[in-house]
């Protein structure tokens, strides 16, 4: 039996500011992109995501459901944002009840490879590349590390 395949593309219930840049192949469906912002080349932003004004979003990045980045906001290669948990020992399978939401401030900065969980953090805020972000950000400051912890 074939495979079911899928295309990835910019979906049109995707909600656009001014001056907005997308560099293709992307899947974009169903999230905001504010003005002036710059999306790379193979980055997923999924439904119910948001992005704020003058962002940089870079290759292979990935914003899932229920992620909201504020204004001035880099988001750097690779990075990942996570919405299931796994709670209950594993994947929710489906069961959006389960899953969490992310609210990155104004000004933050998430390095190359550096996963966050569904957290806040405040801004002026950088995060190291390959740091693991498990807990809300409430000082500005720079943080690294498995669990990211403030450096200075």
């Amino acid at each position: 039996m074939p495979p079911r395949l899928k295309s990835v593309g910019i979906r049109e219930d995707v909600r656009f500011g001014e001056g907005v840049t997308v560099v293709e192949p992307v899947n974009l469906y169903g999230c905001a992109i504010g003005d002036e912002s710059f999306i790379g080349p193979f980055v997923e932003i999924q439904s119910g995501a948001s992005v704020g004004r003058r962002c940089r979003i870079q290759s292979h990045a990935f914003i899932c459901d229920l992620v909201t980045i504020g204004d001035d906001c880099f988001i750097s290669h690779g990075a990942m944002f996570v919405n299931d948990t796994f709670a209950g020992g594993g994947p929710a399978r489906g069961d959006t009840s389960k899953w969490k939401s992310t609210t990155i401030g104004n000004h933050v900065s998430i390095g190359t490879n550096a996963t966050v969980m569904p957290v806040k953090i405040c801004d002026h805020v950088v995060v190291g590349a390959g740091s693991v972000v498990t807990r809300d950000i409430t000082e500005p400051g720079l943080y690294a590390g498995n669990p990211a912890r403030k450096l200075r």
